[in-house]
């Protein structure tokens, strides 16, 4: 525990040390290049955090199920559903996927000095939780234009991260935005929390297995009835990946 608590210091002033003039960089290039350029410009810093994730905390990552998603070179939309237990996932997703993807996420990140600002740089749908109505109207007139665009969005239908071994609410915004859409969602199990655990600095090392699931199509579905599907696959697929969590949680 003390050797874990050493390295998870020396990684989050690894990150603190290196986001600063990462996002300087961004900002001061972003009114000159793409959007697209300035994506993978952010990705570029996800990729030096998560390897010093794994240097420095010695985490690893098994990735099952990568044939499930289009082809780098194809252009077809999909809605990424995962499950979320931590800070590592919403990291290490960019870095593994081949399209840009845009999260849903609250708009309050974008005040957090240098990180949120950088995110402020980029084509992500930023929402107001306390107007309901309003944010969804939001997240699918620009959820439209993204997918358009040839980017991939991302979701967390249990809203927050999850302690492991547990399930959270699902909530059908991603299925109702795939069903407005027409846009088929691909389901994501992944056991982060057995190494980063939710409102812990504490890394531990070991290895994080992400599941990706095969494409489920929207076209003609009811919200409801395809969340209850994407949850099934996840949670079934949580209980595989990490069994030892959820007897702990029965028991």
């Amino acid at each position: 525990m003390f050797l874990s608590a050493i390295r998870s210091a020396l990684f989050i002033a690894f990150m603190a040390v290196t986001v600063v003039p990462w996002a300087l960089a961004v900002l001061l290039a972003s009114p000159f290049i793409s959007g697209e350029r300035t994506y993978w410009m952010c990705v570029g810093w996800l990729r030096t955090a998560m390897w010093g994730c794994r240097v420095i905390c010695g985490v690893r990552s098994r990735i099952h199920g990568m044939d499930n998603l289009p082809p780098a070179d194809k252009q077809s939309p999909v809605i990424l559903l995962s499950k979320h237990q931590s800070t590592w996932e919403t990291f290490t997703y960019p870095t593994i996927m081949s399209h840009p993807l845009a999260y849903v996420f609250k708009r309050e990140l974008l005040y957090i000095p240098f990180f949120g600002w950088a995110m402020g740089r980029m084509d992500m749908i930023h929402i107001d939780r306390s107007k309901r109505n309003e944010a969804f109207t939001r997240v699918v007139e620009q959820g439209q234009r993204i997918l358009a665009n040839g980017s991939w969005i991302i979701m967390f239908p249990e809203g927050t991260r999850i302690p492991r071994g547990q399930q959270g609410n699902y909530k059908t915004g991603g299925t109702r935005l795939a069903v407005a859409t027409g846009t088929p969602v691909v389901p994501i199990a992944v056991s982060s929390a057995r190494c980063w655990p939710r409102k812990s600095l504490l890394v531990r090392p070991g290895v994080v297995d992400i599941s990706i699931g095969p494409p489920i199509a929207a076209a003609g579905r009811e919200a409801d009835e395809l969340m209850r599907e994407v949850q099934s696959w996840i949670e079934t697929e949580m209980r595989r990946l990490d069994a030892e969590a959820y007897a702990e949680s029965r028991s």
